[in-house]
């Protein structure tokens, strides 16, 4: 079972930064991955950056690579926290962003937020 939680978006200009939480309860698995896709209305959902469970590999999606920088994965009295630091953002960052987490150390995302929803504009 894992319950997750996104924060952190919001409403900002082109060219600003802006940083996502998110944050997952897990039980019944200790080691697992965790990662973000985005969603615009009309266009499938893409990947946007991850962290695998060992911790030291990342993967980017094309279009945010040098942009975007998730963090190690944090765990805190059962609390498992990943950041998605997003810099220099532009209109077509705009999506719901949603968090992610495989099961276990399988190499599917399985476990996914609510989402929360990033809006770049002038």
């Amino acid at each position: 079972q894992v319950d997750l939680a996104e924060s952190g978006g919001g409403l900002v200009q082109p060219g600003d930064s802006l940083r996502l939480s998110c944050t997952a309860s897990v039980h019944g698995f200790s080691s697992f991955s965790m990662g973000w896709f985005r969603r615009t209305p009309g266009r499938a959902r893409e990947f946007v950056a991850g962290r695998s469970w060992t911790g030291t590999k990342t993967w980017y999606g094309d279009s945010v690579k040098g942009r975007f920088t998730i963090s190690s994965i944090t765990r805190d009295n059962g609390k498992n926290t990943v950041h998605l630091q997003m810099e220099n953002l532009e209109p077509e960052d705009t999506a719901v962003y949603f968090c992610a987490t495989s099961h276990g150390t399988t190499d599917t995302w399985y476990y996914w937020g609510q989402g929360t929803q990033v809006n770049v504009s002038s």
